[in-house]
């Protein structure tokens, strides 16, 4: 049987589990609960040595990186498929993870971080933050983590995480206008679940809005996704009451500088 080392409200964890729902195939559960920091546990680093979820084992081999683990569902479990059988089709479906993996992530890391953890990291004693920094492991992500505790949505990190999805919504919003319902080959496909983690992050925070107000094709796409039986079991009905109030609260901290900083970076970089 499939076995993933997952955390249920972790955004990569949850695009899995959607992907093993669409495939309806059953799989064991093993949670590595990040809050208690058992990502850096020396037998789970010995299946995923950069400390990430989730991982999947399949016939003793360890499968890492989210997006990675969606493609392998999909080969070994092709019925129902989550991407087209045309190449080109395949290709572009393929660029959404993509933007997911280079900017959307980091994106919700940044806001998540900014919104909530920052303010649980103050309350710890500075050998307690030092510690967890020193976890990070990656030059690069140790130093995403301390810019957004020391600047907060100031941040440089936080402005690439706004730029990123407005690109990103820009180019749903033109995928969408040729009146598909979906992003790929007019499917429900990877490209969907890649992207729904990482907007439903966004609207918990309270800060969707800054991007979709004025994109109705991209809300209408949205509620097809929500929609979905697989979004509904393991997302929605995933999250606990008390997630879903402090993500709330969190956003509202933040929403408003989010949306000035958007307008910042469309001042900035507009075509």
């Amino acid at each position: 049987m499939l076995k993933l080392y997952h955390f249920e409200n972790s955004v990569c964890a949850q695009k899995v589990r959607m992907t093993l729902f669409e495939k309806g195939v059953e799989w064991e559960s093993h949670e590595v609960n990040l809050f208690a920091n058992a990502q850096y546990d020396p037998e789970y680093l010995k299946l995923n040595p950069k400390a990430y979820v989730p991982t999947l084992i399949h016939d003793g081999h360890a499968i890492r990186e989210s997006t990675l683990i969606c493609e392998y569902l999909d080969e070994i479990y092709p019925e129902p498929p989550l991407s087209s059988a045309r190449p080109a089709e395949r290709a572009q479906m393929r660029l959404w993870g993509k933007a997911v993996d280079e900017g959307l992530f980091e994106g919700v890391v940044v806001f998540s971080f900014s919104a909530m953890f920052r303010d649980r990291m103050k309350n710890q004693t500075r050998e307690q933050r030092q510690q967890r920094f020193r976890n990070v492991g990656d030059a690069a992500r140790r130093d995403r983590f301390m810019s957004t505790y020391d600047d907060g949505v100031e941040s440089p990190y936080v402005l690439r995480g706004i730029g990123a999805y407005e690109i990103a919504f820009k180019l749903m919003d033109e995928a969408l206008a040729g009146g598909d319902d979906w992003l790929s080959d007019n499917m429900f496909s990877l490209a969907e679940i890649n992207l729904a983690p990482f907007v439903a992050r966004l609207e918990y925070l309270q800060i969707l809005d800054h991007w979709v107000a004025e994109r109705p094709l991209v809300q209408n796409w949205w509620q097809r996704v929500k929609d979905r039986p697989c979004y509904q079991a393991e997302i929605a009905t995933k999250l606990k009451q008390e997630e879903i109030d402090e993500m709330i609260e969190s956003g509202a901290k933040i929403s408003t500088r989010i949306g000035e900083r958007r307008q910042e970076y469309i001042a900035a970089f507009k075509d």
